[in-house]
């Protein structure tokens, strides 16, 4: 049994190589999010729009690991270069060292993974801005992450599942089982935590929403040495039954030599997927040569002959231009400030570049949160 000190050694020893190996590119594709509300979690903002940002876009929010940034994993995963090819619009959330000086997101500590409070508000708030500035389809409208932002991914499924269609967590945690630092080094070991069972109760209490619920893509290493691989079993778990999954999976492939599984919904939809990679330890997985290649490899961002942010792109058909209205998620059954964000922008509201601007960014933004209770 890994002991405490050990794991933050381990942790401290990773975030030096980081170092050594040059930490964030000196290239940053990223533009500052300047205003979004009350941010309570004093969490900065970053985006990326394509220069052929499609009309409704889809939206990606994307979430750093531990003594990572913003802009270091958009360069490793290649994010950013995968929306210039398809069109999807980006949002990363990122860390600030007074609030851990690790720069992981706060998963555990109830004060930030509650619905309109701490820091999934503030990311929650910043999804409203995009939405209102960049007239994203609110029907698509996606979160992935890495380790504790995988851990973070988790909490914005389950505390806003009326605002995400879909989420991919790596190398990441369920949803509400812990609530102290201890607590949270435990998990991440896969000790201790509510039973199997229970997982699901978790995120049904943790808004009024009653579905749909957001498909899942499950990514963990087989080798991972910082959080269990046991966790990718019980995030299955915590969505399986919410989705009214049977117990085994539809289907169990080989994909690039990592095995893939399926579980489907009682009409037949692939609702979760889950890869098992061979060998990787914890990190974002990666091709970086190939027809398939995206990202380049640093600390925490691992070559393993698949790419992750393509296959997760691929599960959430963010290359469709043109997805039928009809099959798309719809939030329904939910009432309060989330809801009306949800609604898609008025004619009015959105502008395009060869159209002037009746209002400012600023004022925009303004009014979204006004109308969502969320700003006087």
């Amino acid at each position: 049994m890994r002991s405490l000190n050990d794991t933050l050694n381990r942790l401290s020893a990773l975030r030096s190589r980081a170092v050594e190996l040059g930490g964030s590119p000196d290239v940053d594709r990223l533009s500052d999010l300047p205003s979004f509300g009350s941010n309570p979690g004093a969490l900065r903002a970053r985006f990326y729009v394509p220069k052929a940002l499609t009309p409704a876009p889809a939206l990606v929010v994307v979430l750093h690991g531990c003594t990572q940034d913003a802009t270091g994993y958009d360069h490793g995963s290649g994010w950013s270069r995968l929306a210039d090819e398809q069109g999807f619009a980006l949002l990363f959330p990122e860390q600030q060292r007074a609030n851990n000086a690790n720069l992981c997101f706060n998963w555990f500590s109830p004060a930030d993974i509650k619905r309109d409070s701490g820091e999934a508000l503030s990311i929650r708030q910043m999804v409203a801005s995009m939405v209102a500035e960049h007239g994203i389809d609110p029907t698509r409208i996606f979160v992935t992450g890495l380790s504790a932002g995988g851990a973070m991914a988790s909490v914005m499924l389950a505390t806003y599942p009326d605002v995400f269609a879909g989420g991919a967590i790596i190398a990441g945690l369920p949803f509400g089982t812990a609530s102290t630092v201890p607590e949270a080094f435990d998990r991440m070991r896969a000790h201790g935590g509510p039973p199997a069972g229970k997982l699901a109760s978790l995120v049904t209490a943790a808004s009024p929403y009653s579905g749909p619920w957001p498909t899942i893509s499950v990514w963990h290493g087989d080798r991972d040495a910082t959080v269990s691989h046991e966790n990718a079993r019980l995030i299955v778990e915590q969505w399986r039954e919410l989705h009214g999954a049977d117990v085994e999976p539809i289907e169990t492939e080989t994909i690039d030599g990592h095995r893939r599984r399926r579980w489907c919904d009682r009409n037949g939809r692939a609702v979760i997927e889950e890869y098992h990679l061979a060998g990787l330890g914890h990190g974002t997985p990666l091709a970086t040569t190939g027809s398939d290649a995206c990202g380049a490899a640093g600390a925490y961002m691992l070559e393993a002959g698949i790419s992750s942010t393509r296959r997760i792109a691929d599960f959430w058909r963010l290359g469709d231009a043109l997805v039928d209205q009809k099959a798309r998620f719809r939030p329904e059954g939910i009432q309060g400030p989330s809801a009306k964000l949800l609604k898609p922008p008025s004619p009015a509201s959105v502008t395009h570049e060869s159209e002037p601007k009746r209002k400012g960014p600023a004022r925009i933004i303004e009014d979204a949160l006004r109308v969502a209770g969320l700003m006087r």
